[in-house]
């Protein structure tokens, strides 16, 4: 499959990127992939292959940028380091590197940046959602898997801003997950039903935080599979239909 890495131009700097998607002319959907907290590395890019390899036009970038170019906690062992960079990024930040992703995308006959799903892992999660509320009418469904900070005493809670998603929100919470307690996905889940908001939010049994991804040690592989099988399903209805 194409793939491409690039360095994109934005408001604050020079983001470290990467896109894949079919061969063929497409115009394929996008899909906005968020990187976890640990940094960018290849196991999240290999995910973006999976994406592109099921028909999406799937785009990452390194959300730390402002402040390094490059950084996995798995090569470092820096986790003070992680926890520092994690400070300095805001749902606000995000949501702009995620404009200029699109702004780029369009210039690529290959995108169609009118069916745009969103995807956040653990930091991420709740990143996803907001972009679904910063651009209603462009981002048709967000996923949040084992997201943190869904519902928290901030302006910019994701909790706050469902009333602006019009798209689809799909929520995988691990069981047992110390940053996603089920009071607060509970408040999230009621905030959901307030506001109307179309989605789920599922439970995984037996998981951790962290149960998605392959080479971390929370890894469980009926679940992560079962994520996958939710996500590809949450797109494949929101932006092929």
């Amino acid at each position: 499959m194409p793939e491409a890495f690039f360095d994109l131009t934005t408001s604050d700097g020079e983001m470290p990127s990467f896109v894949v998607h079919p061969e063929g002319d497409g115009p394929w959907p996008v899909i906005l992939f968020l990187m976890d907290a640990p940094g960018m590395r290849e196991e999240l890019r290999d995910m973006c292959r999976r994406l592109a390899g099921e028909g999406y036009y799937a785009m990452t970038s390194q959300l730390y940028y402002r402040d390094v170019r490059e950084y996995n906690v798995f090569e470092t062992g820096d986790r003070d380091r992680m926890f520092e960079l994690m400070s300095n990024l805001s749902n606000e930040m995000a949501t702009n590197d995620a404009k200029a992703l699109l702004t780029h995308a369009e210039a690529d006959s290959k995108a169609d940046t009118s069916a745009v799903g969103t995807v956040g892992y653990c930091m991420s999660g709740p990143m996803a959602i907001m972009i679904a509320a910063a651009l209603p009418g462009q981002v048709k469904s967000a996923a949040s898997i084992h997201g943190v900070a869904l519902a928290v005493e901030a302006d910019d809670s994701p909790h706050r801003h469902l009333g602006a998603v019009e798209g689809e929100i799909y929520v995988a919470c691990a069981e047992t997950d110390s940053y996603a307690p089920p009071e607060m996905v509970a408040e999230f889940e009621a905030a959901m039903a307030e506001a109307g908001t179309a989605g789920q939010v599922e439970w995984y049994p037996g998981t951790e935080h962290g149960f998605a991804f392959a080479e971390r040690p929370a890894y469980v592989e009926e679940a992560s599979e079962q994520h996958w099988t939710r996500i590809l399903d949450l797109f494949g209805r929101t932006l092929k239909g």
